[in-house]
């Protein structure tokens, strides 16, 4: 799945993920992690068709923006995205 990382509307990363489901790398690391709002978007509708499912023109979810505060940078951050065609959730995991 595509994801792309954003803060006050500049891309800071643009990866696709793994056969697990993680990226290969963080997405931010040392200096470029610093405190601010972030924004996460999921390209979940490319995905879900690349992987056979078949979804409505336009399909319910296609890309899921999760926008997030970073507040401190020395700490880890990982935020995982549960989806299905109709639903989500996301949290910050560890």
């Amino acid at each position: 799945m595509r994801i792309v990382l954003r803060r006050d509307g500049d891309v800071l990363a643009d990866m696709d993920t793994n056969q697990d489901g993680r990226v290969d790398r963080p997405l931010l690391e040392g200096a470029a992690l610093r405190p601010g709002v972030y924004e996460l978007s999921f390209h979940v509708g490319d995905y879900l068709r690349a992987t056979g499912v078949e979804l409505p023109d336009p399909p319910f979810l296609d890309v899921i923006p999760i926008r997030f505060g970073i507040a401190e940078p020395e700490a880890h951050y990982h935020v995982p995205l549960l989806v299905s065609p109709y639903g989500y959730s996301t949290y910050r995991g560890s």
